[in-house]
């Protein structure tokens, strides 16, 4: 009887170890496909950054064809600005032309100085009017700044347009500066959205390669190869 005993020891444990290992294997195969199916902490987060990118990268390309647009508006005002140029060029050279001849000198009648000022003074508004003149230009002709309200009006007209064509330069120069300053923003924007779009390209390959790696490293923990033999 004690020899049967002893005999059927060394099967009761065998029985239970393998009972033990069944157990383990079962519910290590319970909880291995929902380790799987939810992200790790490290891919949650490569892949909330690959969606912020991939939104970004959106609102760059919005903000390029602003930028764009922008830069279309500036390009049409500097050609504005030089044809505006151009034509009070062609005036004051005009107005030179005929000035070319002197004027008769005569003794000025009674207030013909207060005439000549009212002259000025109104021929300068309506060229600030039409924007031949800046208001800083007008201030100073009213403040007679620079200007000689006595001139006959025929040196007053030829004084105006040379200080016309001034000014239609002294634009065109401005709105030059504003087509270049648009431009870089062209540049700067487009350049913003290249580096978004190639984020967002990598970004999501990044997310998969890290998903694949958990997979391969849980597949690799549970391999045949490394179970424990049964005695």
């Amino acid at each position: 009887m004690d020899s049967a005993f002893l005999n059927s020891v060394p099967q009761a444990v065998a029985i239970w170890l393998i009972i033990v290992l069944l157990l383990a294997v079962a519910a290590a195969t319970v909880s291995i496909p929902r380790v799987l199916t939810e992200p790790t902490p490290d891919a949650a987060e490569r892949q909330r950054w690959a969606d912020e990118v991939a939104v970004a990268a959106e609102q760059a390309a919005v903000a390029v064809r602003k930028r764009r647009t922008e830069w279309e508006a500036a390009h049409a005002a500097v050609d504005e600005a030089w044809t505006a140029y151009e034509k009070a060029d062609l005036a004051c050279n005009r107005i030179a032309s005929a000035g070319a001849y002197p004027l008769m000198s005569r003794r000025r009648k009674p207030g013909e100085n207060v005439d000549r000022q009212r002259y000025l003074h109104r021929a300068a508004s309506e060229l600030c009017r039409v924007q031949d003149l800046s208001i800083d230009q007008l201030n100073d002709v009213f403040a007679h700044r620079g200007w000689n309200p006595r001139l006959h009006p025929v040196q007053q007209e030829a004084v105006l347009a040379q200080a016309a064509r001034a000014h239609r330069l002294d634009v065109w120069t401005a709105a030059v500066e504003r087509e270049r300053a648009a431009w870089r923003g062209v540049e700067a924007a487009a350049e913003t959205l290249a580096g978004l779009r190639a984020e967002a390209m990598t970004a999501p390959l990044r997310v998969d390669a890290s998903e694949q790696t958990d997979q391969q490293w849980w597949t690799e923990q549970w391999t045949g190869a490394e179970m424990p033999a049964v005695a």
